[in-house]
């Protein structure tokens, strides 16, 4: 199967609007505050730190480039094309690739494991707002690309972030200026449930060999001009047995 047309639609309009500046989209927070901390989260669970590392989900590609400095290739791998569009406006001397790809998709990413091998997965807030028939398709695809040596670290925000918000969409001031166009393409934000992830890792026959909490930070602020953060659940994964 592949992602709904509504939902593919959805986020080649966020895209498109968006602007090129770093930081302008609600959780494009410096990779110092994002990946950065993940990755001391990741990098002991890999069993080879050599392998192809797939940003998936990249968007604008702002980790992606983080990843490339640390990695000896660094593939970005988005549903949207004008998503790929800014990463690669945004990283003109080409420190990652960059590619078009439906997750959910099987025959997909096993074209793409095809060409790769395994490979190592950094997933960032992907599957809470997949559309909830894509979300098994989604973790499914993350286990065709590890194979049996990649690792996958994927971090999600937890039921509690969702609860927040909703507390900020529908604030009397209206939502904060960079959620708002979130909400009109009709993008759902943490929306599933925290006992999910897990359960969608181990169908696809992957084994959950870490996992915590941690803040996912954004890059918009409270009316008291706090940054907020989200609360979030991350895990690492890699082929169960």
């Amino acid at each position: 199967m592949s992602v709904t047309s509504r939902y593919r639609e959805a986020w080649e309009g966020f895209w498109r609007e968006a602007p090129d500046e770093q930081g302008a989209v609600l959780w494009d927070a410096e990779p110092v505050l994002t990946v950065a901390r993940h990755l001391a989260l990741f990098e002991p669970h890999l069993s080879d730190p050599g392998l192809p590392l797939v940003d998936l989900g990249c968007g604008n590609g702002t980790q992606t480039r983080f990843l490339a400095d640390r990695f000896p290739h660094v593939l970005g791998a988005d549903l949207s094309a004008a998503a790929l569009d800014h990463a690669r406006t945004a990283d003109p001397a080409g420190q990652a690739a960059y590619r078009q790809l439906d997750a959910a998709d099987k025959s997909a990413t096993q074209a793409l494991h095809a060409e790769l091998g395994d490979a190592n997965v950094y997933v960032r807030g992907l599957l809470h707002q997949c559309d909830p028939d894509d979300r098994q398709p989604v973790a499914d695809g993350i286990a065709t690309l590890l194979g049996d040596r990649g690792r996958a670290f994927l971090v999600e925000p937890s039921q509690a972030a969702g609860a927040l918000l909703k507390d900020l969409a529908t604030s009397p001031s209206g939502p904060p200026a960079k959620l708002e166009p979130v909400l009109r393409h009709g993008i759902a934000p943490a929306a599933v449930a925290d006992t999910a992830v897990p359960e969608f890792l181990t169908a696809a026959g992957l084994a959950v060999l870490a996992s915590g909490t941690l803040p996912l930070v954004t890059t918009e602020h409270a009316p008291d001009g706090t940054r907020i953060e989200l609360p979030s659940r991350w895990y690492v994964t890699g082929r169960a047995g």
